[in-house]
């Protein structure tokens, strides 16, 4: 069982049972590990203790990062840089294929894949020269198989080869420590679609932000609905953060790898920042 599986076993476990503040010792047991190296493990992943890390699981929690800023996608590019992770976040651009290319749907363009663990599970990672195209999440029981084939149909006309060695290296860059060079995402997706993308890069790492202000920042107020599909599609997970979207009363909402995955995320994000 790997370091995330436990984790995630863990935060399920945390989920259905938090207002009886379960022990250490339950969540080792769970976790199928001894109290003291759980505990280690866990705070080495979380960089919190179990016990703080409950309180970013909380709906509570995501309540408050909403009342936190009235208006948070406009004033976080103006607040300079928060924090490691914000950083992070602002050495990402996103290219968008032409009109052209997207007809092309991949023809003549090489992509490098392959398969790699990192803090939240297993993950597809594919790139070209000219960035990163496609990071998802492995979920069970459909596996890599599911993740290659949402790689294919997304450039069905592309020619794949798996590279492990240079996949390898942008994955450590994506989910390793902060750095400033600038990673960039090529993403074949409607212009609508690139606005919103963009708009959740601008969402700083520890916060959140709902489907409605994420409408009004592309300028379309009354698109909650279309601005959610934009989210779902989103062909990179982690690095354009879809995982930082909740609904307007504080609710996670779903998430295309897994409800647990998303909290994970959040929460993870949340201790960091603290």
């Amino acid at each position: 069982m790997t370091t995330y599986e436990r984790i995630e076993k863990v935060i399920n476990y945390i989920e259905s049972r938090r207002l009886e503040q379960p022990r250490l010792s339950a969540l080792a047991k769970v976790a199928g590990l001894s109290p003291s190296r759980f505990h280690r493990l866990f705070a080495r992943w979380a960089g919190a203790t179990p016990k703080d890390f409950l309180k970013f699981l909380t709906s509570e929690h995501a309540k408050a990062l909403l009342r936190k800023k009235r208006d948070l996608l406009s004033v976080s590019l103006e607040t300079g840089l928060s924090g490691p992770g914000r950083l992070h976040d602002l050495m990402v651009t996103v290219e968008g294929v032409s009109p052209g290319e997207f007809k092309l749907k991949g023809a003549g363009l090489e992509i490098l894949y392959g398969f790699h663990q990192t803090p939240f599970g297993e993950a597809l990672m594919a790139q070209t020269k000219r960035g990163i195209c496609h990071v998802s999440f492995i979920e069970k029981p459909s596996g890599r198989r599911a993740a290659f084939k949402e790689l294919t149909a997304k450039w069905p006309k592309a020619a794949l080869r798996e590279d492990r060695a240079k996949t390898a290296a942008t994955t450590s860059r994506i989910f390793g420590p902060p750095s400033r060079e600038k990673i960039r995402v090529f993403a074949a997706g409607t212009p609508f679609q690139l606005k919103v993308w963009e708009a959740l890069l601008r969402i700083p790492s520890g916060e959140a932000s709902t489907y409605g202000r994420i409408a009004a920042a592309v300028g379309s107020p009354k698109a909650a609905r279309a601005v959610g599909s934009a989210i779902g599609d989103n062909p990179v997970a982690f690095l354009i953060p879809c995982h930082r979207v909740i609904r307007e009363a504080g609710a996670l909402g779903g998430y295309r790898w897994g409800t647990a995955r998303k909290r994970a995320l959040l929460a993870w994000e949340g201790a960091r920042a603290a």
